[in-house]
């Protein structure tokens, strides 16, 4: 019979962080890590074994909110059978989503349950700290911890203006350069890869994620593939999530180079990169500046002095009006749900009246 201290290491494998006793699963029932899933259904490990399963039939319904059903890097009680079947979602720690693409305003989850966020840019081509800026953005509200990884280290001759650069647009986040293919150079992330951690790499394809995946699991298992010399852009050799154990103890989920990020109304510029920007408008003669043509504005005094970078600007701005939109949208189709709540209960007290009840 498993001890209670093998039990609670077994699930430290998969990444559970909650407190020493051990989880409890009711009888026919156990819980499992969603490590990956795909259009047939999901793959499952639960500390021992990894297997297959399929969702309950109410994470299929039409109308389930894409929120709630299973997704890579949740914890998941599943019901024993032919196949196991996933009967209930654990409540996440944290989340980290994107607004999904096309004009329905639905969040995608990238990874649950994730103490950080591996935010891989090559120092190549790839380079763009703006880019960051939205990544870190997405990032702020989810809970986790992100660590900005510069990569293709060993294929810049000289990368420190492009380091400083962006060490001066995010001065407060965890930044590494290195060659994702050297051990010794990716070493300091496995602080972060400790027995019951997890982190999730994002990035776009070709900036290094299934080598650095490869490197820090010691053995050639993800596909890896060569970059175009016009951006430095690589094809998806990732084409799904995968959580992914580590010889170190700790649990890493590669995705997909992602093309679009979307805000999903949340977020916050201040508690993101932008506090700084956020903190000089407050010091404007009007609390209405428009930081257009007003005297006592702050902000353009710093532009004009060089003490705040015009790209860094305008990509706040872009932000800024983009995370507006996103909470119109969200604002517009919460109004939208209620009022058909609203509608759908009249008519069925009208029919009720009309034909009494069935």
């Amino acid at each position: 019979m498993e001890s209670n201290d093998d039990h609670h290491y077994r699930l430290r494998r998969i990444g559970w962080r909650a407190a020493a006793a051990p989880f409890e699963a009711a009888p026919g029932q156990r819980l499992a890590r969603v490590i990956a899933q795909h259009r047939n259904g999901y793959r499952l490990h639960d500390g021992v074994e990894e297997f297959g399963a399929q969702p309950a039939p109410r994470f299929l319904r039409r109308k389930a909110d894409p929120s709630e059903r299973p997704a890579v890097g949740d914890f998941v009680l599943v019901l024993e059978g032919s196949p196991p079947q996933i009967e209930q979602v654990l409540p996440r720690r944290t989340t980290l989503s994107r607004a999904a693409a096309g004009e329905r305003h639905e969040r995608q989850i990238i990874a649950a349950n994730v103490d950080s966020v591996f935010v891989l840019m090559g120092l190549d081509g790839d380079f763009n700290p703006r880019r960051v800026e939205r990544y870190l953005l997405l990032i702020e509200g989810s809970g986790a911890r992100a660590v900005v990884v510069l990569t293709k280290l060993d294929k810049v001759p000289d990368a420190s203006a492009q380091i400083a650069e962006l060490r001066d647009a995010v001065p407060t986040v965890e930044m590494h350069a290195l060659n994702a293919k050297d051990p010794v150079g990716v070493a300091p992330l496995l602080g972060h890869l400790k027995l019951g951690d997890t982190a999730v790499l994002v990035g776009s394809s070709g900036a290094g994620k299934s080598t650095l995946t490869n490197t820090l699991l010691g053995v050639e298992r993800q596909a890896t593939g060569t970059v175009r010399a016009s951006d430095s852009r690589g094809r998806h050799t990732t084409t799904y999530r995968a959580l992914i154990q580590l010889p170190s103890g700790g649990c890493l989920i590669d995705t997909p180079g992602m093309r679009e990020l979307k805000l999903t109304g949340d977020e916050d510029l201040g508690a993101a990169s932008f506090a700084d920007i956020e903190t000089l408008a407050l010091q404007c003669r009007f609390g209405d500046c428009t930081h257009g043509n007003e005297p006592g504005c702050a902000v353009r005094a710093a532009l004009a002095a060089g003490e705040l970078d015009a790209d860094r600007w305008e990509s706040y701005l872009k932000l800024r009006d983009e995370l507006a939109a996103a909470n119109e949208a969200l604002e517009a189709q919460l109004k939208r749900k209620a009022e058909a709540r609203v509608a759908n209960k009249a008519l069925g007290k009208r029919l009720i009246d009309k034909y009494g009840r069935r």
